[in-house]
């Protein structure tokens, strides 16, 4: 018995396997009828994935077939939502969109044509050929060597292809600074790149359609028989397992592989890394995922939630007015000389405050979020610099503090729907970082969510006590000069505004002893 409504696909099943969900006859979501299903009275519930519930308004002819067998276990004409047309899961350019390993909906490879493939495969040998110029051992890892040694094919619901090499070095620091230099070499090709972590990075291709596809290069090295691959791994592994490379062929051409691939792939994806599974989901170990974060990471736990939310307009310029905030900041210190802006999102107060005269800094990681704000400041001649800033990497927000307190003049620090979209660890690192920039004067003028929404939605900002926030301010040498409370106009949504001071203590051990930040920076460590 199967069914299918808005809720998602109704089945009923005794033993665990892989189905496909096509519509129209093209595959769009893969998952495991035990591990990816609820119960529910008399059947399982595999809901629909988030990401394809936008699309799910009009009529499709519907299959549900057996991922390795190839049985069909349903196959009718289902009507979803009230729209009377047929249901497109598709991009705004038209390309069809599958769900991937990593249930992001995404132009898979079953979908791309070979011109699509070709070009992918040119830029995964460039990128070869530089990191062997370089003298790296490199190789293809995770999805691209599996679909490599299974069946000769880049894999039909994975998205992006992926590269690994083995450094020249053992330990994190100098691994990080090969791979900084690795990225300048790849570049020097000619392709474009975006690091995502400090031994990892991204080779942007650019697809016959105007589509970009991501090509993965992973650091790796070896240091106590362990295996430390960017990604996924760190496991107990020999080196004649990867040394000297050996050959595979993928799509046709020929690449380098580890001299025993399928060590890597049983490490990787476990014995059964034979088996094709449509709807796989690699869960990290704790400990690796915490060595590797402390090495190369830096916390960005949120960055892509963030990005995705700001994609639709971050080319855009705001068009409201300045913030509650940002008039507060007018009333008490008039126009600011300077402003830090923490977390600016869009730019849209940081670009208000550049055109009333002040010089501006604004910090995020979601560096994408602010392209229309900052291509308008560069049109308009306005002082405003953009930096990336995390906190919930020491080294990230340490540095960017440690510069800012070293420079001349006062300073204001605006920081508005920031500590509620952090952890704890991450606050703190805000608190750090007003003591450091506003000891020798300056205020923080600061606005979070103190209440829930007065109507029901998903967000991403958390919804913090005043007495919480007032007291790991106290603890951290703030004093808190100015409380008010209010709502947010879009959904009357509660708010509280702070205005906060740091002064340097008269006694500060540091004072003293001729303390600079970078003694504090090794308390931290």
């Amino acid at each position: 018995m199967l069914s299918v409504d808005r809720l998602g696909i109704h089945i009923q099943a005794a033993t665990d396997h892989a189905v496909d969900v096509g519509f129209d006859g093209r595959r769009v979501w893969s998952f495991w009828t035990l591990r990816d299903t609820t119960a529910e009275p008399g059947s399982l519930l595999a809901e629909w994935p988030p990401p394809l519930r936008p699309f799910l308004d009009g009529s499709t002819r519907l299959t549900v077939t057996d991922h390795l067998s190839g049985m069909t276990l349903y196959d009718a004409e289902v009507a979803l939502g009230s729209a009377g047309g047929r249901i497109a899961v598709d991009n705004a350019r038209g390309n069809p969109l599958g769900i991937d390993k990593s249930g992001k909906l995404t132009q898979t490879f079953d979908t791309r044509g070979d011109d699509d493939v070709a070009s992918l495969l040119d830029a995964m040998g460039i990128a070869f050929g530089a990191l062997q110029d370089f003298g790296m051992d490199a190789f293809l890892a995770y999805g691209s060597l599996l679909g490599a040694v299974r069946s000769g094919r880049l894999i039909g619901h994975d998205s992006d292809a992926d590269l690994g090499y083995v450094s020249r070095h053992e330990h994190p620091y100098d691994v990080i600074m090969e791979s900084m230099a690795l990225r300048r070499a790849v570049e020097a090709t000619g392709l474009r790149t975006r690091r995502y972590s400090s031994s990892a990075f991204k080779v942007l291709v650019d697809e016959a359609d105007g589509s970009i596809r991501g090509l993965d290069v992973f650091g790796g090295f070896l240091m106590g028989g362990d295996l430390h691959l960017m990604g996924e791994l760190s496991v107990p592994f020999q080196r004649d397992w990867l040394l000297p490379l050996s050959t595979v062929t993928l799509e046709g051409r020929p690449f380098p592989a580890p001299a025993q691939p399928e060590r890597l792939l049983e490490a990787t994806y476990g014995a059964n890394w034979r088996v094709p599974d449509p709807a796989y989901h690699y869960q990290t170990p704790r400990l690796t995922d915490r060595r590797l974060s402390g090495w190369f990471r830096e916390g960005s736990s949120f960055e892509r939630k963030w990005e995705a939310r700001f994609a639709p307009v971050a080319h855009t310029v705001p068009s409201e007015g300045p913030s509650s905030l940002a008039r507060l900041v007018v009333e008490r210190e008039g126009i600011p000389a300077r402003v830090v802006d923490l977390g600016w999102g869009r730019g849209g107060d940081a670009l208000w405050f550049a055109r009333q005269g002040s010089a501006v800094t604004g910090f995020d990681y979601a560096q994408r979020s602010s392209i229309g704000v900052r291509r308008t400041a560069e049109q308009e001649k306005l002082d405003v610099r953009s930096e990336r800033l995390n906190f919930l990497d020491v080294r990230s927000w340490m540095s960017q503090a440690s510069r800012l307190a070293h420079e001349q003049g006062p300073r204001t620090i605006f920081c508005r729907q920031v500590i509620e979209a952090t952890t704890a660890f991450g606050r703190d690192g805000v608190w750090r970082f007003c003591d450091m920039v506003l000891r020798d004067g300056g205020r923080l003028y600061l606005e979070f969510h103190s209440g829930p929404r007065s109507r029901h939605g998903k967000d991403l900002l958390a919804v913090l006590p005043i007495d919480l926030v007032t007291k790991e301010i106290e603890d951290r040498g703030g004093r808190i000069t100015e409380v008010s409370k209010g709502s947010q106009n879009d959904d009357d949504r509660p708010i509280c505004q702070l205005v906060v001071e740091w002064q340097r203590p008269q006694s500060r051990p540091d004072d003293r002893s001729g303390g600079t930040d970078e003694q504090e920076l090794n308390q931290v460590r």
